[in-house]
């Protein structure tokens, strides 16, 4: 998260406002682990129109106040798809005031107060859940490698827990060993009510190439033992 100058209320009426931090990040996984979860939000809420998944996007949520920029965030009850082009920036004063209900942040590898300032500002915004994730654990004298904090009268108290179930937004979120982009590492995935980890669309098509495999050789199979009893299968 990068904070910025405010925006006045002219610019905010013009759409003159910033895309992304503009700030090269640090850590690949700081873009991967965020997309990776939209990936398969867009999967299992396919016939929903009512959330948003920022990555690496602006929010703006007061024109006296400095934008900041999560690395990942959940919004619900809002429009799927706002606008012919999308959203360049989340600006609450056009979202009906619906601050994200979730932020995550994936700890770069120069420290940014994930676990302090930014803990308050997202308390400030309002944001229910927040998700901290050090990936290669740099910082974690700050605190662990996964965190879910979630605002009880205007302070974060950690969930304990692992899948951490959130029943306001009707998911669970946790770590798995997995594989995505060809990356085989610890990831962030989605969890039902029951702790099944929901797959992306990579998995599935591999699920899909495997199940196909598996029936080319069980058909292949059959056809050498019609053979070996001297049936030519092509006669059936």
């Amino acid at each position: 998260m990068v904070q910025y100058n405010p925006l006045s209320s002219e610019s905010l009426e013009t759409e003159f406002f910033l895309e992304s931090d503009e700030t090269p990040v640090d850590n690949e996984l700081q873009n991967l682990v965020p997309n990776l979860l939209l990936s398969i939000l867009c999967l299992i809420w396919s016939n929903r129109q009512d959330w948003f998944f920022g990555v690496d996007m602006a929010i703006y949520y007061a024109s006296d106040r400095p934008a900041i920029v999560p690395d990942g965030f959940l919004s619900l009850g809002v429009e799927r798809f706002s606008g012919k082009n999308g959203r360049l920036s989340y600006i609450l004063k056009r979202e009906n005031e619906v601050a994200p209900i979730l932020v995550l942040e994936v700890v770069s590898n120069t420290y940014r107060g994930e676990y302090n300032q930014k803990k308050m500002d997202y308390a400030e915004l309002g944001v229910l859940y927040y998700v901290i994730y050090d990936s290669g654990r740099y910082h974690s004298r700050h605190g662990d490698a996964f965190e879910v904090h979630k605002l009880v009268n205007g302070v974060y108290q950690r969930l304990s827990g692992e899948p951490v179930w959130m029943p306001e937004i009707g998911l669970g979120i946790g770590r798995e060993i997995g594989t995505y982009e060809g990356w085989r590492r610890e990831w962030l995935y989605w969890y039902d009510s029951e702790g099944n980890r929901f797959s992306h669309s990579q998995e599935l098509l591999e699920q899909e190439r495997q199940l196909r495999e598996q029936e080319r050789q069980l058909r292949e199979n059959l056809l050498a033992k019609l053979r070996e009893k001297g049936i030519d299968p092509d006669t059936l």
